[in-house]
């Protein structure tokens, strides 16, 4: 930990919070402050790097001047008046809990923007694929910032524009039927959770979720507790995406751009997943124990569904695609963490926040290799990149082929990478779950999600032997091979991942002391 003012701290949280939004608006300007290029195509992609740098400087300066001897506590806080009539108020800050979440966000945005100015995505203006970029990524950290519910909803929602455009306009093949079912699916769900939120906020008199979780719902009564609670676990189950509010997933990876796809995964699927955590587990504890075996349950059939629908991508001559595959595995991965939070336990609960951050890290990458593959071949069809293209792709490309069967074996959960800790936490907390919930129950969820893990080393095991090791053989072209650019993008995820998983301390350390304060009553 370095000494940083917390004053400095405070600049630096709204910094990272207002950055990207100031730098949407420049990037629109007609000749954006960014560092000149040979075109003014280029100068707007340089000006997202450079804004996208600097906010990622700033998140890892929050890291490090963290007090992490007391993760539980809220940091860099600030609490000004927004609107008094309903005692709402800009109130931003971090925990444990939140920061790994906040450098997630920004590692990914700017890789993404990193990525985009060696290989900017065809179909649109830079401009306005920049400035959305942008108004993402500053929707995005402002989520895991603010601590008001209504703040929480506007940046819970301010995200949906810039994605919708960036599949709709940048997407592929059947991307307007995509970005609409996104939209549509999130926007109801969201109608339903501010319902939720309002409900909390008239009913304890505030709409502060520091306040609200200290409380920890004894201003609620039990049923406007699981009112509250099957109201707004509607709209962050859409985002997670749980099954069976999970339709709108598969089809907007399938069809968004390579960008698109990394921080839809990586970073707008943890949104919802936070949203139960941060709201739901202290803020109506007694609705949400009533709900915890239902979210269990379907958590265990989105894992068995999700993996199931991969192997049957996976089987030769089904048509396939890579990028469908991996979608449907987000459906599985999630399911696990959705299972660690309806444990209401400690260990199911930090299992949950590692796998989320396990998951941006891996899902990132494979869609970044998979984006890869189809710029070098045209396709994501399994069929095609295990045939037509000449199959044995170590042969081919060996560091891209090296670099998918990684990012295949992290997925599936091998012990030393990062997705090995946060399922078997996840697994372990369903073992023993909270008091008053159902052990019998519990325990048969922990055996479906265990045999879930079988399935999904199935089928990653399948796509890695057909792209990377065999098929047809046949003469085909080499295909290029990793560029600086994509080392220089894939190079932190690959060495998070083994970080993460051979050094889990590092993150549970964070969030440990503030999930048990969270279960306990709040977060002071």
């Amino acid at each position: 930990m370095i000494d940083i003012n917390e004053s400095v701290m405070q600049f630096l949280l709204a910094f990272v919070v207002v950055g990207p939004l100031l730098g949407a608006v420049a990037a629109l300007l007609p000749a954006p402050p960014g560092l000149k290029g040979k075109s003014p195509e280029q100068a707007v992609l340089r000006h997202g790097v450079t804004v996208t740098g600097a906010i990622l400087i700033a998140a890892i300066a929050l890291a490090l001047g963290f007090d992490h001897a007391h993760p539980s506590k809220m940091q860099a806080t600030t609490d000004i008046s927004w609107i008094p009539a309903l005692d709402v108020r800009i109130h931003l800050g971090i925990d444990g809990i939140s920061l790994p979440l906040l450098v997630l966000t920004a590692l990914l945005t700017f890789l993404c923007a990193l990525y985009s100015y060696f290989k900017p995505p065809a179909g649109g203006s830079p401009k306005a694929f920049v400035a959305l970029l942008l108004l993402l990524e500053s929707g995005t950290l402002a989520t895991f910032a603010v601590l008001d519910l209504l703040l929480f909803f506007l940046a819970f929602e301010m995200v949906l524009i810039p994605m919708y455009f960036l599949i709709a306009r940048w997407g592929g093949e059947g991307r307007t039927r995509a970005a609409w079912k996104f939209i549509l699916f999130t926007l109801l769900g969201s109608v339903v959770m501010l319902l939720g939120l309002l409900l909390i906020g008239i009913k304890a008199g505030t709409f502060d979720m520091v306040a609200l979780a200290t409380d920890n719902g004894r201003s609620l009564t039990s049923s406007v507790q699981v009112i509250a609670v099957l109201a707004i676990g509607i709209g962050l189950a859409v985002k997670a995406p749980m099954w069976p509010l999970h339709s709108w997933l598969p089809d907007a990876h399938t069809a968004a751009p390579t960008v698109g796809s990394v921080l839809l995964a990586g970073v707008l699927l943890k949104m919802g997943t936070y949203g139960f955590v941060r709201i739901l587990l202290p803020i109506a504890p007694h609705g949400f124990h009533t709900f915890a075996p239902y979210l269990a349950a379907f958590a265990v059939v989105g894992i068995i569904y999700g993996s199931l629908a991969c192997l049957a991508l996976a089987k030769r001559g089904a048509k396939g695609d890579l990028k469908r595959l991996i979608a449907y595995s987000s459906v599985g991965h999630m399911g696990f963490v959705l299972l660690g939070i309806a444990t209401m336990t400690p260990t199911g609960v930090n299992g949950a926040l590692f796998a989320n951050i396990a998951h941006g890290l891996i899902t990132g990458l494979l869609f970044f290799l998979v984006g890869a593959l189809k710029d070098r071949t045209g396709t994501s069809d399994l069929d095609t990149l295990a045939e037509e293209t000449g199959a044995a792709l170590y042969g081919k490309a060996p560091r891209l082929g090296g670099l998918l069967a990684f990012g295949a074996v992290a997925s599936l959960g091998l012990p030393g990478l990062a997705g090995f800790w946060g399922e078997m936490l996840a697994l372990f907390g369903a073992f023993k779950p909270a008091a008053d919930l159902s052990r019998p129950a519990f325990l048969t969820f922990m055996a479906i999600g265990a045999f879930g893990t079988l399935l999904t080393a199935a089928y990653m095991l399948i796509v890695v032997r057909r792209v990377c090791m065999g098929g047809v053989e046949q003469e085909a072209p080499k295909l290029a091979d990793v560029h600086g650019y994509e080392f220089a993008a894939w190079t932190p995820l690959v060495a998070l991942t083994v970080l993460a998983g051979l050094w889990p301390r590092a993150l549970l350390g964070l969030t440990d002391p503030a999930v048990h304060q969270l279960l306990a009553g709040g977060t002071r």
